[in-house]
């Protein structure tokens, strides 16, 4: 290395400095080439001591004095910038921005080191940046989420949408300081690698169309109760991501499914039945024909002392006399004109039961039916609502409803329907045997 080639900066101070440290380590009687390696070094000893000391200042700034202002606020949203470490990316940025001024200093003598010293601090700004702009977008992204108008809506979606992004510019730049060249050439040769870069990112580019479509369409959000057979999926949503949906089951198994499935599959959203404030219960009780039968004026003065009933069955045996007599029906056959039967008494009770019970939702579908007959008899379907969704409550409700039920039945003479169990065969082998 020539003379002329080491010092070609005569009027910067940095010039002074090293061929102020040049002429005292050459003074030492070492040769010129060796006397230049170690100016550099020692240059750099004390460049290195001079960023350790302002890195101990920039830590101590954001670490202490910061950290201690930050939580002494009551907002939250200074509380995010610390959690996402925005504190320590910004340090970073400033002491990389110092050492790239520095270098310079140290290494004046060697040009050719200095143009690679540059582009590789370039390079760590470019990184520092990133890690400063995606803190702040983490940052944001808390803030909205804290908000009752966000908490619903797949932030993390756009979040790594713009954190694609972002990795797509830092690699644009780095590639570019790196050769040399513009970062519209490095775009103009992407253009003939699209195609493989569609095959590579395929998944992301599904998931991110896929997280707009149901953000737009409010078809899925965070905290709504989802069900997916085919992937083993019933429960809430805890996250949406751009490439996946996290879901933990009610047995507290976690789910992840490609986003992109909420749009190609068919799925079951819960969020209507719990914005209702209702659940719905629809369970039938399987009556057993033979016992269906009409009620003689007996009976049904006994179903009188039914409090639930009362007013129902003397409403019914005004608008029955009235028929039969304006009919002029024959009432020594029971099949002519209208009676009263035991399972329409039954089923009358049971709506009398849902109206007067604190737990059914009364402003909700409220239906007491007979489905079509079966082998096993005549179903009785409860076709009505909870007034709440919770999964104990509406379990609750329905287990103490269908427990009256089947204690009450008896008292209407009817029989729930069931196959003969061994003790029903061997009890009736006994009887005929004995």
């Amino acid at each position: 290395m020539e003379k002329s080639n080491i010092i070609n900066i005569s009027d910067q101070s940095s010039s002074f400095i090293y061929r102020s440290t040049f002429n005292l380590v050459k003074s030492l009687g070492i040769e010129e080439k060796l006397s230049h390696i170690l100016t550099a070094a020692c240059l750099l000893i004390a460049t290195f001591i001079l960023l350790a000391f302002i890195d101990y200042l920039l830590r101590f700034f954001f670490n202490s004095i910061v950290t201690r202002l930050i939580k002494k606020t009551k907002s939250n949203w200074d509380n995010y910038l610390l959690e996402n470490k925005v504190n320590v990316h910004l340090s970073r940025l400033i002491l990389i921005g110092i050492s790239q001024q520095l270098m310079p200093w140290v290494f004046v003598g060697f040009p050719s080191l200095i143009t690679a010293l540059d582009k590789f601090f370039t390079v760590l700004m470019i990184f520092a940046a990133y890690g400063l702009i995606n803190g702040l977008l983490k940052t944001v992204r808390d803030i909205l989420r804290s908000s009752r108008a966000f908490l619903d809506k797949p932030l993390d979606s756009y979040l790594q949408v713009l954190q694609i992004f972002l990795i797509f510019v830092v690699g644009t730049l780095v590639v570019s300081v790196l050769t040399g060249n513009s970062p519209w050439s490095f775009l103009v040769s992407l253009g003939a690698a699209s195609a493989i870069l569609m095959l590579v990112f395929k998944d992301t580019i599904l998931g991110f169309v896929a997280s707009i479509q149901v953000s737009a369409n409010d078809s899925v959000r965070v905290g709504d109760w989802v069900e997916m057979p085919k992937y083993g999926v019933d429960g809430d949503v805890l996250q949406i991501n751009l490439n996946n949906v996290r879901i933990q089951n009610w047995d507290k198994t976690i789910v992840t499914i490609p986003t992109h499935t909420l749009l190609s599959d068919s799925f079951k959203n819960y969020r209507g039945m719990q914005e209702s404030g209702g659940r719905r219960m629809k369970r039938a009780i399987l009556i057993k024909i033979s016992t269906i039968r009409y009620l003689d004026s007996r009976k049904i003065e006994n179903l009188k002392k039914i409090a639930l009933l009362a007013p129902y069955i003397a409403q019914r045996e005004e608008e029955i006399r009235k028929y039969n007599r304006e009919n002029n029906i024959d009432q020594g056959i029971p099949v002519n004109g209208r009676r009263m039967t035991n399972i329409g008494l039954f089923r009358a009770y049971i709506k009398a039961y849902a109206l007067d019970n604190p737990h059914i939702h009364q402003k909700l579908t409220m239906l007491v039916r007979q489905l079509a007959p079966t082998e096993h008899g005549l179903p009785l379907e409860l076709y009505m609502f909870t007034k709440g969704t919770q999964w104990a409550f509406f379990e609750d409700v329905m287990s103490d409803t269908f427990d009256h039920l089947f204690a009450a039945i008896k008292y209407f003479d009817l029989e729930v329907f069931e196959l003969p169990a061994s003790d029903d065969l061997r009890h009736m082998l006994e009887r005929k045997m004995g």
